[in-house]
């Protein structure tokens, strides 16, 4: 493993997030969407992403499928390569809140020490840890690639639910039962929690 460098320095940008802020008129966060594979995450990340556009928003959904296409790409299943893809999405979503987005991210990221880790990264109030909730059963129904199915025949090691571990969240921001909610009832318990917590401007707390 290389040193690090003693040569780098942090360089403080003049545009600071405070005006990127003020210009977008909302907060930047972390909407951190978890739940097991199925269970409707990137479909609510998108739909979340959706709304605030539409009402200006500057906004970015990190999804673990196209992640793995290009920043993670040299990255496995293991406990370690879990760890490391975490950690990476934890690092490009801090870098987004300071650039003043609403940054939606759409991982399994199933154990909780990985979640708290990314949370460790923000100042308190910026990660919103939204759990997509849903029996493993829907999963395996919704899923047009039949990955739970290779799973359970053994065919695909390590996969979330079936032969690995998915740590369900103990206190997050939201709960969304996505087997029982429509995806606008689900859009709309988010945006509930983003006016709560003065997310959106002019609304919730600030």
């Amino acid at each position: 493993m290389s040193e690090k460098s003693s040569n780098v320095i942090w360089h403080r940008a003049t545009v600071t997030r405070a005006r990127r802020e003020e210009r977008n008129a909302h907060r930047a966060v972390v909407i951190w969407f978890t739940g097991l594979s199925g269970s409707g995450k990137s479909t609510l990340a998108h739909a979340v992403e959706e709304e605030l556009f539409l009402r200006g928003g500057q906004t970015f959904v990190l999804d673990g499928d196209n992640i793995r296409h290009g920043l993670c790409s040299d990255l496995g299943f293991s406990i370690a390569e879990r760890h490391e893809n975490i950690r990476r999405i934890g690092e490009v979503a801090k870098l987004m809140v300071e650039a003043g987005t609403v940054a939606l991210t759409a991982f399994i990221s199933p154990l909780r020490e990985d979640r708290d880790r990314v949370r460790g990264l923000m100042p308190h109030g910026e990660f919103l840890e939204v759990y997509c909730r849903c029996d493993i059963d829907t999963c395996a129904e919704r899923d047009p690639k039949g990955l739970y199915a290779r799973a359970k025949k053994g065919e695909i090691k390590e996969f979330t639910g079936i032969s690995s571990p998915y740590e369900e969240p103990l206190r997050p921001e939201l709960v969304v039962d996505t087997a029982e909610l429509t995806i606008e009832q689900s859009v709309e318990r988010v945006l509930v929690l983003l006016r709560e917590r003065g997310v959106l401007a002019g609304e919730g707390q600030g």
